[in-house]
């Protein structure tokens, strides 16, 4: 496994029996250690993706989760967020989704969307 904790790519070699790891080598520091052992165990990713806003200046917004979620839940996530219609305005960091799926991890957006001035 290739680690991408930093530019160094260390090539890791884990012994596993199941889903624990044994030994880990190849790694030339602990951040990476940590990185793969975690990546075998349970794989995680940071999910980036747009939602619908209603009366914003945009109509789509592009947020992201807070922290890595459980990566067998990015498909689920991203179905669930189609479902999600901000109203502007929208403030960079707000919250849109909080702990999404029980994770703990809120969904927030990535920009700010000012309301739409409707001439009428």
């Amino acid at each position: 496994m290739t680690c991408i904790v930093c530019p160094v790519g260390c090539q890791a070699e884990l012994t596993v029996q199941g889903k624990q790891v044994l030994d880990v080598k190849g790694c030339n520091c602990e951040r990476g250690t940590t990185y793969v052992v975690e990546e075998y165990i349970m794989p995680k990713r940071v999910l980036t993706t747009t939602i619908r806003v209603r009366d914003g200046t945009i109509s789509m917004l592009p947020v992201r989760t807070l922290e890595p979620i459980p990566k067998e839940l990015l498909r689920s996530a991203v179905a669930a967020l189609r479902r999600v219609v901000a109203e502007a305005p929208v403030k960079i960091g707000e919250v849109v989704l909080g702990n999404l799926f029980d994770t703990g991890v809120d969904v927030v957006a990535s920009r700010s969307v000012d309301k739409s001035v409707h001439d009428r």
